[in-house]
């Protein structure tokens, strides 16, 4: 064989051709197959032979052509083979190539024949000789004509046919990349490319996942011919399919020990990576991709998925789609929440649809996923954080107010998607370690330099990711040193915040306290208010927190910020002795304060009773400080009167009189701090009989501040009004300093007041002659307060309000415990003397409602305990309990005639109170409702309710209101008090928010509801407003309300008459609740519910029309539209239908001119607009799937044209005229006053363009239903009416009195008639 081998080289390298020739003629074809496999095993001359082979061969000869065919369906399998080295296996696929082009059609057709057996048998193992198959079908389809089967093909043809065959055979996995690399070479039509890219795409789930990334980087390549959209679409859907299986298995395999993951999690997210960093790299090189990637994204995010959500953010790394892609997902986001929001607010379309998918819950998933080395994604999770935060953070108020507290939950679209950027961010901070500290500074920066706006959001995952990774953070100290710089210029309430966060790591890094410190003595001197604010809120954090040596611990005081994880002991021997010296020194920082103005002093009040509870060591500098600052005001002389000096309490700049010193306050903080002490010294000597010196020190101060307080109750029950130049005489307006100094004296007098009863009735221990000395206290603070209400009230300004009580959450809660429920025989007489008088009940029950307000609206209370949210949280439960038995075991029968007034204003203050707590619980206890009602009846059970038993809870307390609604209700019209049922009704509706809508008692409380709306007839338009909103709010729950707003606006109609007074309007009453009075109060709620349900329409259709312009490609659709109608689209017809009957009813009622005439004109305007969206949208359908149109969508045109548009016009015709129609009464005050109520409403008809739109928005409508008639070959338009309402007018009977009436008459006539006609056609103009 070696012979012929050389013998073939030399004659190959010699002249002869001839001889060349004649010699491979004499091998036989084994002989030289032999030869060419020798060699090519040996790898040695192999090219050159079968270069001498070819040279041998000239194509033109059918010897040489076949010789050559030989040679060539030989070396394919060779090479594929893999006994070659991969050099000689290259080199003759090298020289193939350029031989290919000299075969002949026929051979070229064989050797592509070869081609596709050998991938269909699965022979193309390695791939190398693929690389030839690219060239063959090259020089295939420029072939003029082959033969095949029994006629002939063009060779463009042939090439398709094999493409064809090839595409629909099976592939071995181990050949689908190279098939993919080899068909980048291939010359396709578009239509063969996408039969390719399917075929591909098909073989993804055969493949293993090792595999995927190489397979989606050759397809990406594959795709610079077309398909890009196709492309990216099919590996998206791969792995989310990866990903949902990944995910089944997961929780299946936890119930499966045994089983096998077929898919390893990490080795998924590995290779989700890869694949994103592929794509990532195509679309940077190819903008085409990249645009087609987000345009697929745009029409709707019902197609994202974690690694579609994980990809958009790597592509957000390319600065020219960054702005796009967080454009996007911020729409996306905040679409899901609004229709999530939708779906959960209506039983209707919950039915109608399936569950929603929570792109929420898929970002938080690829933050997860992230975790596997997705380093290109995090940086733009940080991004889209901060970018959500950033937009949908709480927005300042008027004059940059925050309006909320920070403890309200997410509720709005807004405020999830809010929340949402804190949870990536908060996620990606424990999970990634680079992007920490970008996290930290970039909320920090926030905090600094956001001061117009607030950051609450900010301020809670800055405390969050404290709590999270404590350890970390002090990592990054220096940059939490360079915040507390900038303290002294932030708002207040970020100070609180940040400082309250960060509180945990100054107990274990002293250079951070150390530089804080340094921080707060500079603001001490600062000459912002503000900043000297931020020095005594900081101080204060720090005594609190910051334990001696001996405290008493505080088990009843619950730490505001857990520090669970710094585990520090803060009570060694050297941290201790440090600490004492350490809170000595701020309290004589702080007592500088005590020079300052009124508000910083008030904050150091504040602060006070905290820092001694939890630092009881404290004690004696504390109440040394508030002892010799009393002092200043006490006046020592037993015998004079008044026992406070008032004048120091103020000072004067100029002709300004301002508040120096908060008496009250000072009183209050040195009264609570005592009997704080007094208790803790009581258990403690009960304990153990030492005291030191220390001790005996205090014990004189406690007891001198005694006597002091003993002293000026006694004195300040002699002091009448005169003695502080408070009587009625005295001049209160707050124009002249006169005044504000007595409003400021008058202020500071019953702060003083109440401090001192609060004190004596805890002195008091139920002793009769100490709570007349109470009763005398109060009647003294009733005194004045009335006279600064009279005074006030006759001035111009009522929004005057009463100045915050002094009490304590904790005293107002003990003082109506035992006013209303002690039933103790021995307190019996000493309780008669505070129960006797009214005016205190009124007092103490109107105290408890204006803290539950503070806390409704702040989310905390003045004075101790109010910041402690357990503690408030208890305060809500006794007071429903007190409130509640109050209001129920009183009934007003008992009182006599004359307590008649004071005892429906004593049980209207119990309502609202109720009603400010169930709301309030709700805000900012979401999850304690339960617990709270369970208290109102078993104080004691601190058991936590479970699911059913709450229901039955909060049911019991719903049927408690509803009955006494009940017995309002059925004591006739005289007896009804409105206010009180309103609460009742806001009460009910607040507690039905807890139903769940598919229980039982939800169901009942409807039909309740119901009832009472059928049998009431009172004409009290506010309740009726109440009563039909909390009924319209619960009927949406349960099923569509269309129904229920026809059978209104029937009614409606009886009752205010038709709008052609010829018509009589036959009677009928569904709802006794809608009368003459109330009708129009019920018809602005219905439309209010119409347009509700317009919009839940609105949603739908452009839900189907999104769905349908993404199915053009999906045939199946068709065939199902003509079969059935499709269940959205027949609901869509079925709303609509019964709001046209509705709205027929209205359109006739002879409603008043005005606010409601607008509304009505704007449904209608509103009503058709939707009408030709789904007109709009049945055009498309007919454009993509010709069917037929639905029968029930013809009714409905119908319905709109015969029912609909003519009584618009007529509608237009009365609302004009109702200018004309001015009251024909004798009166002339009247007449003139309606003329002026009819000129209003007819200028506000004009300027909101109202008719004009309506009209714009009816022709629209038909203009439309030409176009949908044409293309559905359905006449439509027969339903139609064209209208006569136009610009131009001729009133007959008008011109018929013109005519008969020849003369002077004639004139006025024709101008008025002139002035008629004239006024639509200005309003036509306008549009």
């Amino acid at each position: 064989m070696r012979a012929e081998m050389d013998k073939i080289v030399t004659l190959s390298d010699g002249d002869s051709t001839a001889e060349l020739q004649k010699y491979l003629s004499s091998l036989t074809n084994d002989q030289l197959v032999t030869v060419i496999t020798n060699s090519a095993l040996k790898g040695k001359k192999v090219g050159t032979m079968i270069k001498g082979i070819f040279k041998g061969s000239p194509p033109n000869s059918t010897e040489g052509s076949d010789r050559r065919l030989l040679v060539y369906q030989h070396c394919i399998p060779l090479c594929e083979s893999g006994d070659l080295q991969t050099e000689v296996a290259a080199d003759i696929i090298g020289l193939l190539m350029l031989e290919t082009h000299a075969l002949s059609g026929p051979s070229l057709a064989q050797l592509a024949s070869l081609f596709v057996e050998a991938i269909k048998v699965g022979k193309m193992g390695s791939g190398k000789s693929l690389e030839l198959f690219p060239t063959v079908l090259t020089a295939l389809s420029a072939c003029e004509a082959l033969s095949y089967g029994k006629g002939e093909l063009s060779g463009e043809e042939y090439k398709k046919q094999l493409i064809n065959s090839l595409c629909s055979s099976r592939w071995d996995p181990q050949c689908v990349i190279h098939l993919t690399t080899m068909f980048r070479d291939v010359p396709l039509s578009s239509e063969e490319l996408r039969f390719l890219v399917e075929k591909v795409l098909r073989m993804f789930t055969k493949l293993d996942l090792q595999e995927i990334p190489p397979l989606v980087y050759q397809l990406l390549l594959l795709s610079a011919k077309g398909c890009k959209k196709q492309v990216l679409d099919g590996i998206i859907s791969y792995f989310k399919e990866q990903d949902i299986r990944q995910e089944e298995e997961q929780k299946h395999g936890e119930s499966l020990d045994l089983e096998v993951q077929s898919i390893p999690q990490d080795q998924l997210r590995h290779v989700e990576g890869t694949a994103i960093l592929h794509i990532v790299f195509a679309i940077r090189l190819d903008h085409e991709l990249g645009r087609e990637f987000l345009k697929s994204f745009k029409t709707s995010y019902g197609d994202l998925c974690p690694f579609s959500v994980a990809l958009l953010l790597s592509v957000a790394r390319i600065q020219r789609y960054e702005e796009q892609v967080f454009d996007l997902l911020k729409g996306a986001i905040i679409k899901s929440f609004k229709d999530e929001q939708l779906q959960q607010g209506s039983k209707f379309l919950q039915d109608l649809l399936p569950g929603h998918n929570s792109v929420a819950q898929m970002i938080l998933d690829t933050v997860k996923n992230s975790v596997f080395g997705w380093d290109h994604v995090t940086q733009g999770l940080v991004q889209l954080g901060f970018f959500l935060m950033d937009s949908f953070g709480p927005k300042p108020g008027p004059f940059g107010k925050t309006t909320e507290g920070s403890a309200t939950i997410a509720r709005t679209p807004a405020q999830q998607a809010c929340k949402l950027g804190g949870q990536v961010l908060l996620q990606g901070f424990k999970m990634h370690e680079p992007i920490r500290g970008e996290i930290l500074e970039q909320v920090l920066n926030r905090l600094v330099t956001k001061t117009a706006s607030p950051v609450n959001h900010y301020l809670d995952l800055f405390s969050d990711i404290v709590v999270s990774a404590p350890m970390i953070l002090l990592e990054s100290s220096p940059k939490v040193t360079e915040t507390f710089d900038h303290l002294s210029y932030l708002p207040l309430a970020t100070v609180q915040g940040l400082l309250k966060a960060v509180q945990p790591l100054l107990k274990v890094s002293m250079c951070l306290k150390d530089s804080l410190i340094l921080v707060l003595r500079k603001a001490m001197f600062s000459s912002q208010l503000d900043g000297r604010k931020s020095a005594v809120t900081g101080f204060l954090l720090l005594l609190k927190n910051f334990k001696v040596l001996g405290s008493l611990a505080s088990s009843q005081c619950s730490q505001a910020v857990s520090s669970s994880q710094i585990q520090v002991d803060v009570h060694s021997r050297y941290n201790s002795a440090a600490n004492e010296a350490f809170c000595l020194e701020i309290l004589s920082s702080l007592r500088r304060c005590l020079g300052q103005q009124a508000d910083v002093r008030l904050m150091l009040y504040e602060g006070f009773y905290d820092v001694l509870r939890r630092n009881s060591q404290l004690a004696s500098s504390v109440m040394q400080t508030l002892f010799s600052q009393l002092k200043r005001y006490y006046e020592p002389e037993q015998d004079l009167l008044p026992p406070v000096k008032l004048e120091p309490c103020i000072t004067a700049l100029g002709d300004q009189v301002y508040l120096q010193e908060p008496l009250g306050h000072l009183v209050s903080c040195t009264v609570h701090c005592l009997l704080w002490l007094q208790n803790m010294r009581r258990t403690a000597h009960s304990n153990a009989d030492d005291s030191d010196d220390d001790d005996e020190e205090e014990e004189g101060c406690r007891s001198e501040l005694q006597t002091i307080l003993e002293s000026v109750t006694r004195r300040m029950i002699k002091s009448e009004l005169e003695d502080f130049e408070l009587d009625k005489s005295a001049e209160f307006s707050m124009g002249f300093s006169v005044g504000v100094k007595n409003n400021i004296y008058a202020v500071l007098v019953m702060g003083v007041y109440e401090v001192l009863m609060e004190y004596n009735f805890i002195k008091a221990n139920y002793s009769k002659s100490h709570f007349e000395d109470l009763m005398e206290l109060f009647n003294r603070y009733h005194k004045l307060s009335e006279i600064l209400k009279e005074k006030l009230g006759k001035g111009r300004a009522p929004s005057h309000k009463t100045p915050r009580s002094l009490l304590s959450s904790g005293f107002v809660s003990t003082l109506l415990t035992v006013l209303f429920r002690d039933s103790s025989q021995s307190r019996e007489e000493a309780l008669s003397v505070l129960r006797s008088s009214g005016e205190f009940v009124r007092y103490a029950v109107s105290v408890a409602v204006q803290k539950i307000q503070q806390l409704e609206e702040t989310g905390h209370t003045d004075g101790p305990d109010g910041q402690n949210t357990d503690k408030t949280f208890r305060f809500l439960c006794d007071m429903t309990s007190v409130l509640m038995w109050r209001y129920t075991n009183i009934p007003s029968v008992v009182e006599d005639a004359g307590k008649k007034e004071k005892r429906s204003s004593l049980s209207h203050l119990c309502l609202e109170g109720l009603l400010r707590i169930f709301t309030t619980c709700q805000q900012r206890y979401p999850d304690r409702m339960a617990q709270l009602l369970s208290t109102m009846d078993i104080l004691e059970d601190d058991a936590e309710p479970d699911d059913d038993n709450a229901t039955e809870m909060n049911f019991f307390y719903i049927r408690q209101f509803q009955r006494a609604l009940f017995t309002q209700l059925s004591g006739g019209e005289d007896e009804f008090n409105s206010k009180e049922a309103q609460l009742l009704v806001s009460i009910l509706s607040v507690l039905s928010r807890q139903l769940k809508p598919s229980s039982q008692q939800f169901v009942q409380m409807i039909t309740w509801i119901v009832k009472i709306c059928k049998e009431t007839s009172f004409e009290d338009s506010a309740f009726c407003k109440g009563l039909l909103s909390l009924l319209f709010n619960l009927h949406v729950l349960y099923k569509s309300p269309v129904s229920l707003l026809l059978e209104l606006c029937q009614d409606i109609h009886s009752q205010l008459g038709d709008i052609d007074q010829d018509v009589e309007v036959e009677k009928q009453s569904n709802f006794a609740i809608v009368n003459m009075k109330t009708a129009t109060t019920a018809a602005l709620l219905v439309l209010s519910q119409v347009d509700r349900v317009l919009d839940e329409v609105d949603w739908l259709i452009a839900r189907k029309k999104s769905h349908t312009a993404s199915d053009k490609s999906d045939s199946g659709e068709a065939t199902q539209t003509a079969g059935q109608q499709d269940p959205v689209e027949k609901a869509v017809t079925l709303q609509l239908g019964t709001l046209l009957t509705a709205l027929n009813e209205l359109v006739q009622t002879a409603l008043l001119p005005g606010t409601s005439t607008i509304t009505l004109l704007r449904e209608l305007t509103r009503t058709y607009s939707i009408l030709t969206t789904l007109v709009k949208y049945y055009i498309q359908v007919c454009a993509s799937q010709h069917g037929a149109l639905p029968a029930r969508f013809e009714k409905l045109v119908k319905l709109s044209g015969s029912h609909l548009t003519p009584q618009c016009y007529s509608f237009i015709t009365y609302a004009q005229s109702g200018e004309f129609s001015g009251g024909v009464a004798d009166d002339k005050k009247k007449k003139k006053r309606s003329e002026v109520n009819t000129a209003a409403s007819a200028k506000l008809l004009r300027e909101t363009k109202a008719i004009p739109n309506l009209i714009f928005s009816i022709e629209q409508y038909e203009k439309y239903l030409i176009t949908l008639s044409k293309k559905s070959k359905v006449n439509l338009m027969q339903y139609m009416k064209l209208s006569t309402s136009r610009d131009f007018r001729i009133n007959a009977a008008t011109l018929d009195a013109a005519l008969q009436e020849q003369g002077d008459s004639q004139e006025t006539t024709e101008s008025q008639d002139v002035e008629e006609t004239q006024e639509p056609k200005q309003k036509k103009r306008k549009q």
